[in-house]
């Protein structure tokens, strides 16, 4: 056994005596974020962060499997919980529109970064005991805590804001594409990029947005417009949707938007007016 081994086992602790320690960690991580935002400061020092490291690896080296270490991963977990209930759903309740976009961006910075530094304290759980045990990784116990009870709770009101920008950037508006990628992302980060969270709850909700918007449109404009005017004007959707799916989501997303969407509702469902305006218009010339 190494020396290092050795002065492991000797100062071995037992979760209830380390806890108290990484508590008081997690409660300065807590304090900054809330009173002076994420910065560009080092939150934790060097000397700070290995003494949790070694409170954590005091508890798990003795028993890599056994009770301490499992009860220090629950805690790990529970710590996000409590988190963001006493803390992040309370600053989101209320809100409305762009402000609820806002404080959930906000949130969610502080949040990630209170992921980095736990999940560094606990790391001799990501090394050793989370794949022996065969348990999710810290990182993601933290977003799906964060997902299920924000995105649980909040959920229909992000979507209905973000769609919102969107059809007002379609009326003319300009608003800031990339605070709403930024807010996207946020599911495909907690999806780990594999997009699942954010094709389930966003982009029905997009597809049906985008029908609906240009279902009214082209009964308007077919109303209005030349044949060759509103052929224009398809061309002219079609590559502003382009843009802007290829600004906000993926390639499924695009093409589902484009092709079974954009193109049917300004195309395919009104072929036979369209047709019959092309003929009226060349009769009139």
């Amino acid at each position: 056994m190494s020396d290092n081994a050795a002065g492991a086992v000797k100062n071995a602790r037992t979760f209830e005596e380390a806890w108290p320690i990484l508590q008081e960690g997690i409660d300065k991580l807590i304090h900054h974020l809330e009173h002076e935002g994420p910065g560009l400061s080092q939150i934790i020092t060097s000397d700070e962060y290995m003494r949790f490291y070694t409170c954590v690896y005091e508890v798990c080296y003795p028993n890599p499997l056994g009770p301490d270490t499992r009860k220090m991963y629950d805690q790990y977990g529970k710590t996000f919980h409590d988190y963001i209930s006493s803390k992040v759903l309370p600053s989101l309740r209320g809100k409305e529109n762009q402000d609820l976009l806002k404080e959930l961006l906000k949130q969610w910075t502080n949040f990630r970064i209170l992921t980095r530094w736990l999940s560094r304290f606990c790391f001799y759980l990501e090394r050793y005991y989370i794949p022996k045990a065969r348990l999710v990784s810290l990182q993601e116990t933290s977003y799906l805590a964060f997902y299920k009870l924000i995105c649980g709770e909040i959920n229909g009101k992000v979507t209905d804001a973000i769609l919102s920008l969107i059809d007002r950037e379609r009326e003319g508006e300009q608003i800031d594409q990339t605070f709403v990628k930024e807010i996207l992302d946020i599911y495909v980060v907690i999806g780990a990029d594999s997009l699942k969270y954010n094709e389930k709850d966003f982009e029905e909700a997009m597809v049906n947005a985008t029908a609906e918007f240009y279902s009214k449109k082209a009964l308007d404009w077919i109303s209005i417009m030349s044949y060759e005017n509103y052929m224009v004007k398809v061309e002219e959707c079609l590559k502003q949707e382009e843009s802007r799916v290829s600004s906000y989501l993926r390639y499924l997303t695009r093409y589902k938007l484009l092709e079974q969407v954009v193109k049917r509702e300004l195309l395919t469902v009104h072929a036979s007016k369209l047709e019959e305006k092309k003929h009226l218009d060349e009769a009139a010339a």
